[in-house]
């Protein structure tokens, strides 16, 4: 890239426009990442109710240990970046690249989109529940397509506050257009800050742009509890004339990643778009009283476990077609192809 050099110049520079983050802090922090990498996270494991008996040992029903599953949660995004603003050239430009102005610059138009591309690909593409839909989203049927996401969160005892709707600026125009939605006199009202732009169904509503919306995905819904985006590390340096260099050095560091709780992932709803050939949702494998694991997609993947735990997020999760697993041991697996959105979960008691 040319440094463009001026004998005439103006006091301001021109920034692209960007907004500030879309998924900061509106996801849980209860979990401390402070001089770790791995979090482990355990979840006690509750027993079926059983029927009282009024006579005999073991009224309440045979006592059995309380188990447990463990998630860990590792961070990998460990991001930078490094800029220089050559003394000279930034003289011949008239001073025009405040240095401080430039960091927040860098970090404004690369750090914070990259940031939310990163966490909303993760929320999609390990949701608790994918639904892909064969009928394209239109003005008609959003509305009902959400009302279904809501209702299936209702049946999995979601909590339906701190629901966030996290849409496609498409969805968005697709939905202020629907009747429905004229309807509801809050969407309509003025625009909040940071790309919210009002409430649905009692959901925060944010409109997020192309380039940090992941793929073939038409909206999802996130409850704040379901998912967790940590940043471990957030750091910048300005070093006014360091070895080497006759003018500033920009450094920055972002060390962060997203999480799904394994508990908590039905609280984590993507509606996929899967007509013509547009995205593409595993099948549901089966499990067979053989230990046969299969799906109808090709190419895919098994994984499954054998402990209880959710093998989508599971560190326990083993690969393979085929498990041979005691009496009584629940067994669930699911399917996973690169490019494609993973199964739901299949589950067998041997």
């Amino acid at each position: 890239m040319a440094i463009n050099l001026f004998t005439m110049h103006s006091d301001l520079t021109m920034n692209a426009f960007k907004r500030e983050s879309l998924v900061a802090g509106k996801l849980c922090n209860d979990y401390d990442f402070s001089g770790a990498k791995t979090v482990k996270i355990l979840t006690p494991l509750t027993v079926p109710m059983n029927e009282y008996q009024r006579s005999g040992a073991n009224r309440y029903g045979n006592p059995t240990e309380m188990q447990d599953i463990i998630q860990e949660l590792t961070l990998t995004q460990d991001r930078s970046f490094a800029l220089t603003i050559d003394k000279g050239n930034d003289a011949d430009q008239g001073y025009a690249k405040n240095a401080g102005k430039m960091l927040m610059l860098q970090i404004a138009e690369r750090a914070v989109p990259e940031f939310d591309s990163y966490v909303l690909n993760k929320l999609a593409t390990k949701a608790g529940i994918i639904a892909g839909n064969n009928t394209a989203l239109t003005a008609e049927n959003i509305c009902d397509r959400i009302s279904q996401a809501t209702a299936q969160l209702d049946d999995m005892e979601v909590p339906a506050y701190d629901r966030i709707l996290y849409i496609s600026t498409q969805g968005y125009k697709l939905l202020k257009h629907s009747d429905e939605f004229m309807a509801v006199q809050e969407l309509g009202r003025d625009a909040l800050a940071k790309g919210v732009v009002g409430s649905y169904d009692n959901m925060e509503v944010i409109k997020v742009p192309a380039p940090r919306w992941p793929a073939n995905v038409n909206f999802m819904i996130v409850h704040k509890n379901a998912a967790t985006a940590p940043v471990k590390l957030s750091e910048t340096k300005l070093h006014k004339d360091p070895p080497g260099i006759s003018g500033h050095l920009l450094e920055g560091r972002e060390y962060y990643d997203c999480f799904i709780f394994a508990p908590r992932a039905a609280g984590v709803y993507a509606d996929v778009d899967t007509s013509s050939g547009k995205a593409t949702v595993c099948a549901t494998p089966s499990i067979s009283s053989a230990g046969a694991i299969t799906s109808a997609t090709e190419g895919v993947t098994i994984y499954y476990t054998t402990d209880g735990s959710d093998p989508r997020y599971s560190a326990t999760a083993v690969q393979g077609n085929s498990v041979s697993a005691p009496q009584g041991t629940v067994v669930k697996a699911y399917a996973h192809k690169a490019g494609a959105f993973d199964s739901a979960v299949a589950e067998k008691t041997f």
